[in-house]
């Protein structure tokens, strides 16, 4: 840790728009005005009705953060692989009476891509984000990103599309055969920030004790390494020296949040060589951090804000416990494990059964009777079986099922028998 005549330099230099170096960092959102006064951009801004909340960025520099009326940026990693993690999301805004939209017609960032090293450009990255930006925009809903790798990426292309003339007007044109504008949001926004500023209500319905439960945190790098003087620290939090989010949710729960060596390390996944040295991500995830999070901290759970992360921590274990590390340490999301306290159903809801680590001890520590909730979703699975509708976060969205369905030679009921011409029996 620094010294605290350290910490007062490092609040100054960030005060004065310095980056260790000592040149000016530009507020890329200043930028953005003088582009929107010329003609060039339209700026997605933050309203009333968005309910935001005002927090500090790495920099000192304010950042406001909506929380209301919020368009859903999902994560394909998430949707796939975690299905707790977007579902308690929704489910703790339903239960704050937050409005948002669950929107059917996002695309992906494409930013595996980018930071896979295999196919795309910047233009073509930076015109993905910009299409999203807008279909946000046209809808009165402001973005909220689910996934890291997605707030990383859209972060960069914000401010590669502000500096980069030429980017700009080849997105520009891009967009235009789309018949759509050039907006960028006034704030780029992680859920975990919304998470973090939330806090207060979530207190306020917090059901289950988490006093005694020792949460160690990895801290995403695609959130702070990222154009890292966006990312939310708290003076209150590490002496403002590492990000609040999501260590700030824990101990406002009153988690014990226990520091260990290997904080500042890569989860392992990284996205190069989690496909083509995967057992260096297995071996990374294990050895630098779900050891040193055990044996250091003695943890009882492994929180993290991004799918990436908690899939690598998560499901890399198995292979710990081949090799003589039969630790299984649970991983969970920052919203997941605010969920859990809040009362949600941990298998309905948090849906823990997806996790390749068990949380049950966990649950047992918080009190929350699994037994009981995992019995009760026994039941659910097989009503379902039999041709119970299933119990929903939110109302349908019809036109996405009927496009999944005309694309599959499927036929709705109420709809002329015959598919479009060529549809038939394929999956797109």
């Amino acid at each position: 840790m620094l010294s605290a005549n350290e910490i007062r330099k490092v609040v100054q230099e960030r005060n004065q728009h310095q980056k260790g170096t000592g040149k000016k960092v530009v507020d890329v959102r200043e930028e953005m005005e003088r582009l929107e006064a010329a003609g060039e951009i339209v700026i997605h801004r933050i309203r009333p009705e968005n309910r935001p909340v005002e927090v500090s960025t790495l920099f000192g520099w304010k950042k406001r953060i909506p929380t209301d009326r919020l368009w859903h940026h999902k994560s394909c990693g998430q949707c796939g692989n975690i299905p707790g993690y977007p579902s308690s999301l929704l489910w703790l805004m339903n239960e704050t009476g937050r409005t948002y939209l669950n929107e059917p017609h996002q695309t992906s960032c494409t930013a595996w891509n980018y930071h896979g090293t295999a196919t795309s450009n910047p233009v073509a990255l930076a015109a993905v984000a910009a299409r999203n930006f807008h279909r946000a925009y046209e809808t009165g809903h402001f973005p909220l990103i689910h996934c890291g790798t997605s707030y990383g990426d859209y972060k960069e292309m914000r401010k590669l599309l502000v500096e980069n003339a030429t980017v700009r007007a080849k997105v520009r044109d891009v967009l235009g055969k789309m018949g759509r504008e050039l907006v960028l949001p006034e704030e780029i926004v992680h859920y975990s920030e919304w998470v973090h500023v939330m806090a207060p209500e979530i207190l306020a319905r917090q059901k289950h004790t988490v006093e005694g439960i020792v949460a160690t945190v990895h801290e995403p790098c695609h959130y702070y390494k990222m154009v890292p003087e966006d990312a939310v620290y708290d003076e209150a939090i590490y002496a403002g020296q590492r990000p609040a989010v999501p260590s700030g949710i824990l101990m406002a729960l009153g988690a014990k949040v226990a520091d260990y060596s290997t904080w500042y390390d890569c989860c392992g996944f990284g996205f190069r060589h989690i496909l083509s040295e995967r057992e260096f991500s297995r071996s990374f995830a294990n050895l630098r951090k779900i050891r040193p999070m055990v044996e250091e901290a003695h943890a009882d759970v492994a929180i993290t804000s991004d799918t990436g992360c908690v899939t690598t921590l998560d499901k890399s274990q198995w292979i710990g416990k081949a090799h003589g590390l039969p630790y299984m340490l649970p991983v969970l999301s920052d919203v997941q494990f605010a969920a859990l306290a809040m009362g949600a159903h941990p298998y309905k809801i948090a849906q823990v059964h997806w996790h390749a680590a068990s949380a049950e001890a966990l649950m047992t520590k918080m009190g929350i009777d699994w037994k009981a909730a995992k019995a009760e979703f026994r039941e659910y699975l097989q009503a379902l079986k039999n041709g119970q509708a299933p119990e929903l976060l939110h109302p349908a969205h019809g036109e996405i099922e009927t496009y999944f369905a005309i694309n599959k030679g499927q036929v709705l009921p109420d709809e002329a028998p015959a598919a479009p011409a060529g549809a038939g029996g394929r999956s797109r």
